[in-house]
């Protein structure tokens, strides 16, 4: 990476004492592949990044980050095009993000990570694996598909959710959502949580986050760049192995479709499962999601299991 791309580090709140976490994230605005990154920080220890998707910010994290940061250094950005990161007129493909993780990392001092992804911020997560065993310690996927990798047959045997082919088509959903973003995006955020909702604060956040046209541009370019992402995926599972620890988590609908897709190229994977929840885990089942995360980001190092080991909850 050259260090010409990462540039600065500006913190926005008064640097914490390092001898305790801080009771809320500290907002940094950092320049890492050329773009502008907005990104929480809390804790310290082992670093954990942690890649949010569809249609939400780092917040999506919020709880995720207040149980994991009295052991750990919590990283949580605004992906590229998202919240109060650049939002670019390109680069939304899987590879393109990865490396914004990566140059991020190392804007922050960190030499290693834990890297968690959820639906738009696992396949990132996946190839800055493949592509950096010795900066991603551990990884951790939930809710998303790889790709065209083999095991997503059944799940999509009727064609890809609805909203797959009204995002592909440059202009459209931007031109006929704007005004109409809190509409859209409560359907997500219900859909996500099986109708519980979220809490009036995130709820807010991330319509703000949303709302017009060139906020909805950038959300988007994610599902216009799919083909390209598909072919990194395919090109790095062609040049190797996943060798990290991994742990794939589903829940509705994704469920084990995820872990069936990673089986075939990854030496050390463990699948598990949150029961009765929607595809917002961080959001939906926080204390079941932090459950499963705790024990596995604390065997920093050792496999994740054997490779067959298909537990779940």
């Amino acid at each position: 990476m050259a260090t010409s791309r990462i540039a600065r580090t500006d913190l926005e709140s008064t640097v914490p004492d390092p001898s305790s976490p801080p009771a809320h994230p500290e907002l940094r605005r950092v320049t890492a592949n050329g773009i502008e990154i907005n990104v929480a920080v809390a804790g310290n220890g082992p670093a954990v990044l942690l890649l949010h998707g569809f249609p939400h910010t780092w917040r999506l994290w919020t709880h995720v980050m207040d149980g994991l940061s009295d052991r750990f250094r919590v990283i949580a950005p605004d992906l590229r095009g998202f919240g109060a990161s650049t939002r670019a007129a390109g680069g939304y493909d899987a590879g393109t993000l990865a490396t914004d993780a990566e140059a991020l990392l190392h804007a922050l001092g960190e030499s290693s990570a834990a890297v968690v992804g959820i639906d738009a911020g696992a396949p990132p997560a996946f190839l800055l694996a493949m592509r950096r065993p010795g900066l991603v310690r551990q990884l951790v996927v939930m809710e998303s598909l790889l790709g065209t990798l083999p095991g997503a047959e059944e799940l999509l045997a009727q064609g890809p959710p609805w909203w797959f082919g009204f995002h592909n088509e440059p202009g459209l959903a931007e031109s006929v959502l704007s005004g109409n973003e809190d509409r859209y995006i409560d359907w997500f955020l219900d859909e996500g949580t099986l109708g519980q909702g979220v809490e009036p604060s995130l709820r807010a956040a991330f319509l703000d986050a949303f709302s017009g046209s060139e906020a909805l541009r950038c959300a988007f370019s994610y599902y216009r760049a799919l083909p390209s992402s598909a072919g990194q995926i395919l090109d790095a599972t062609r040049g190797g192995r996943l060798t990290v620890p991994t742990m794939a988590i589903g829940a509705r609908p994704v469920g084990r479709v995820l872990e069936q897709q990673l089986r075939p190229v990854t030496d050390h994977l463990v699948g598990r499962l949150v029961e009765d929840c929607g595809h917002i885990i961080p959001l939906h089942r926080p204390d079941e999601l932090l459950r499963l995360l705790e024990p596995f980001l604390a065997q920093a190092g050792a496999p994740a299991g054997a490779p067959g080991d298909t537990t779940g909850r």
